[in-house]
């Protein structure tokens, strides 16, 4: 229905067939959080909300860009005049992933595109990389690239970090390329190796509840930059790459170093737990004791909160009420300072647990949240 819809919006707008409709999924990241720009490990899976993208190429330098999801006609382009943080707009996503690929040096001479996407924006879900995702798939698809899905990945993150000027890692676009149904996507940031891990979360009577906290965040804004840096000021002061080089064996050693530091040992400390979390989380799904992943994402929630603070409020109040009722695990996911987060619970706690997150949120007079479950789902793909 999605497919068709959107193909409709082009023909409506540009007067003519779209040579194909793709879509790419926004995502949930079960465990790893701020891990990925640390060369170190992470573990999402794609969502079932998807942006979607009717395209046809063009021959002439122009890039013309329109989304059913934001007010306003379309928005024409040339591609020479394409620059890094030139734009401020939505349109920056889908045209840095055509300036990325024009400067790898892939032929790419222009296009028509007609967007629309459910990944609910600003909600820490990745609706970002799911407009870059499925405008390179298409693109790639089109002018017969012959790209796999890591390298689209790659040009995707470098459209957002160099032409959209937001510092984000690798795991975004990777999930949203590369995750299969059914499965967890176990991401090894610094050489790309992936692993899918089942989670069938269903097949066990559980489920996995993402709630929206309403509250907005922006990757380009400056605190995700500042914790970055500071990772990277732990990794300079301890003398090794990335902070994934600091076992996990080693971190009292190597924060003693530190000394009274205490930015850098907050910032260090968490990255080499999450790492340990995500690698224990892998054996526990793997020797099928799933449930017990729920004290891993509680600890998760903790060193977000005290070690790196990037929580809010909302977020806090999501995990402690969701706890207080009954749920197996729940953390904050995504960038941080709003956004999403994640609940584990039994299936037969859900209307329980989601009446007392959304009765909570009442009391405190935050704005309503949006609670839906999350079911692992494909990457991106063809869809007409």
């Amino acid at each position: 229905m999605a497919a068709q819809q959107v193909r409709d919006g082009f023909v409506e707008l540009y007067g003519t067939e779209p040579e194909g409709v793709w879509s790419a999924p926004g995502r949930v990241n079960l465990i790893g959080e701020h891990t990925d720009y640390n060369d170190g490990f992470v573990m999402p899976f794609a969502l079932p909300h998807t942006a979607v993208a009717a395209v046809s190429r063009r021959t002439d330098g122009v890039l013309r860009l329109h989304s059913s999801d934001v007010e306003g006609s379309v928005v024409e382009l040339r591609l020479d005049d394409l620059a890094p943080e030139s734009d401020r707009n939505w349109t920056a996503y889908p045209a840095g992933v055509v300036w990325a690929l024009r400067e790898a040096g892939h032929p790419v001479t222009g296009a028509d595109v007609h967007l629309a996407s459910t990944v609910p924006a600003g909600a820490g879900l990745s609706s970002s990389a799911a407009l870059e995702v499925v405008v390179a798939l298409a693109l790639n698809d089109l002018y017969d690239l012959g790209l796999q899905r890591w390298q689209l990945a790659r040009l995707c993150q470098r459209a957002e970090n160099v032409y959209v000027g937001a510092p984000t890692g690798i795991m975004d676009q990777t999930a949203s390329a590369c995750c299969e149904a059914g499965h967890a996507l176990f991401l090894d940031t610094r050489d790309l190796s992936q692993k899918q891990i089942p989670f069938d979360l269903a097949a066990e009577g559980m489920v996995l509840l993402v709630v929206d906290t309403r509250v907005k965040h922006s990757h380009s804004e400056g605190e995700y930059g500042k914790r970055r840096a500071g990772c990277e000021r732990g990794a300079a002061l301890l003398g090794v790459d990335a902070l994934r080089d600091i076992p996990y064996g080693e971190l009292d050693a190597a924060l003693a170093r530190l000394g009274d530091d205490e930015e850098a040992v907050r910032l260090v400390r968490h990255v080499v737990t999450e790492d340990e979390r995500v690698e224990k989380t892998i054996a526990l799904l793997e020797s099928g004791e799933t449930r017990a992943i729920g004290p891993v994402l509680i600890a998760g929630h903790a060193s977000l909160r005290d070690d790196f603070r990037i929580s809010c409020p909302e977020l806090d109040l999501v995990v402690d009420t969701a706890l207080a009722t009954g749920a197996l695990g729940a953390r904050m996911t995504g960038g941080g300072f709003g956004g999403s987060a994640i609940v584990l619970a039994e299936a037969a706690d859900v209307e329980t647990i989601t009446k007392a997150v959304q009765e909570a949120f009442a009391a405190a007079e935050f704005t309503a949240p949006r609670v839906f479950e999350a079911v692992p789902s494909a990457g991106a793909r063809r869809l007409v």
